[in-house]
């Protein structure tokens, strides 16, 4: 069943379906471009010498040209959807990653995926790529939209897009326990807000509980000189104990210690990491293990959506996940972890199911 995520064109809004269509047979560059640049004032954070933000409104000039930039390209005589996301790796340099058949969660064809490079010249980001038959393309980002070349020509143009997920700003039903709404920290152990009203990481909720339903809107910072776990490292653990792995994953494999995953246990079935500084959700169906006379009879289990894509369905957990402050156990709090980077929260809440 195709579920749909809200994208924000520059036109307007519109709904796309994760129902994929394959391309085959096709040269399309490896690289697209995007959006115009915006100069902005520089106020980072500085973590080992590197710049780290957390505010959109503060950022660098590389900021507003990275992102995800979503349209059509002809293939044999059709027309097909074609994604792309642009990751800014600092100093004017980007990672760029297509897509055919759309985005991940939207239609993309994982398997024909293939990847290119960007270098910022002035309020332009040229880009080289490789294309699944291995033909060289090019590509520009310029004045907000992503153009593939072929000499001279554009032979594809793909503007940017904003995805939001279809559950932020969900409101807490009748019967949930507010652990976060931004009016103060009643709700959880250990808080810190920011001076715009946002839950900082390294914090526990006060509830614990063992089945429930979770609501989690989360904001990465943007670290474009990091890699890896470097990259805003924070988590989700359920119960203090099993971590759903928050981390700027944007455009990379998916893996279980990239956003999304189940640390230690499981990939997400899709990399559904939007570009840093997105707000983000997570919701999560979880069902807390069972025991019985001091020993665990029945496994944890949880179905997570991120950004309103199933991404673990009904996923058995084998045993608690590293890092966590709880043993396994009937109940548990929810704790965000501080790995270090200013990770940001807010609107979260739980709703036991006993």
């Amino acid at each position: 069943m195709a579920t749909f995520m809200r994208v924000m064109h520059p036109s307007g809004p519109s709904a796309v379906p994760t129902s994929a269509k394959r391309l085959r047979g096709w040269s399309l560059l490896a690289a697209i471009a995007c959006g115009s640049l915006v100069a902005m004032p520089c106020q980072a954070a500085e973590a080992q010498g590197k710049p780290v933000y957390d505010n959109p409104a503060a950022t660098d000039a590389d900021f507003p040209l990275q992102g995800e930039y979503a349209g059509e390209v002809e293939v044999d005589g059709q027309r097909m959807p074609f994604g792309v996301q642009v990751v800014a790796e600092g100093e004017g340099r980007f990672k760029v990653v297509g897509y055919p058949g759309g985005l991940p969660g939207a239609g993309a064809d994982m398997s024909q995926k293939f990847h290119g490079q960007g270098v910022r010249e002035g309020a332009v980001v040229k880009i080289e790529g490789v294309d699944a038959q291995g033909a060289a393309h090019r590509g520009e980002i310029r004045d907000g939209v992503l153009l593939v070349l072929d000499g001279g020509n554009e032979i594809a143009r793909f503007p940017k897009v904003d995805r939001k997920s279809p559950t932020l700003g969900r409101k807490a039903p009748e019967g949930a326990v507010v652990v976060f709404d931004g009016s103060g920290l009643d709700g959880v152990e250990g808080g810190r807000m920011t001076d715009d009203g946002l839950l900082m990481q390294g914090v526990r909720s006060k509830a614990t509980f063992g089945d429930a339903t979770l609501h989690i809107e989360f904001r990465l910072p943007y670290q474009p000189q990091d890699r890896g776990q470097a990259r805003g490292n924070s988590g989700a653990y359920i119960q203090g104990a099993y971590e759903v792995q928050m981390l700027d994953s944007f455009g990379l494999e998916g893996l279980d210690n990239e956003c999304g995953g189940i640390y230690k246990a499981a990939a997400p079935a899709v990399n559904m990491c939007l570009p840093p500084l997105a707000w983000q959700t997570y919701d999560i169906d979880f069902t807390a293990p069972r025991f019985e006379d001091g020993k665990k009879v029945a496994k944890a289990r949880m179905t997570v959506r991120h950004n309103g894509v199933v991404i673990h369905d009904n996923l058995e957990i084998p045993e608690g996940t590293p890092g966590g402050t709880n043993g396994e156990g009937d109940a548990g709090p929810l704790f965000l972890q501080d790995h270090g980077n200013p990770v940001r929260y807010r609107n979260i809440w739980i709703v036991p199911k006993s």
